[in-house]
């Protein structure tokens, strides 16, 4: 089938209107689904180095520092040298145990008893999008995990 001479390059002509909306749409999208998968990567980080520090006595600065180490690089030793997301560093991991912060996570009342708790937070994480014109960059609010710790 032959199309009249004055539809010769509508298609085209659409393509062109719609081609800037559509790739702004997909780069936002992937930048949005970047960013919850950091976030997530935070939290599961957090929630590992409390659930180290659940198992630790309280004040120990060795365990509060090997934390921090498993809050950002994955492993208590500090060995790796790429932190789980970029720009993650230890001094944004703050720790909270019974003996840094009684009046929130020590003899903590339940219904059986008394509890120590310890808090990990990751605070000030700065999401920097590759894309900045279509998605700007933020900073996360407070990232934290609190587990019951061993009396």
């Amino acid at each position: 089938m032959r199309f009249p001479r004055k539809q010769q390059g509508a298609a085209a002509v659409e393509l062109g209107f719609l081609l800037i909306p559509l790739v702004l749409l997909a780069f936002g999208v992937s930048e949005y689904g970047r960013a919850i998968y950091q976030y997530n990567t935070l939290v599961k980080a957090t929630r590992d180095a409390t659930r180290y520090l659940s198992a630790q006595g309280p004040g120990n600065a060795t365990t509060i520092s090997a934390a921090k180490c498993l809050a950002v690089y994955g492993d208590a030793s500090c060995t790796s040298t790429t932190p789980l997301v970029p720009d993650l560093t230890t001094d944004m991991v703050s720790v909270c145990d019974s003996i840094s912060c009684p009046s929130t996570n020590l003899n903590q009342a339940t219904g059986s008893g008394v509890i120590n708790l310890v808090t990990v937070t990751i605070s000030g994480y700065p999401f920097t999008s590759l894309v900045p014109f279509v998605a700007p960059s933020i900073t996360f609010n407070n990232i934290s995990t609190t587990m019951r710790q061993i009396l």
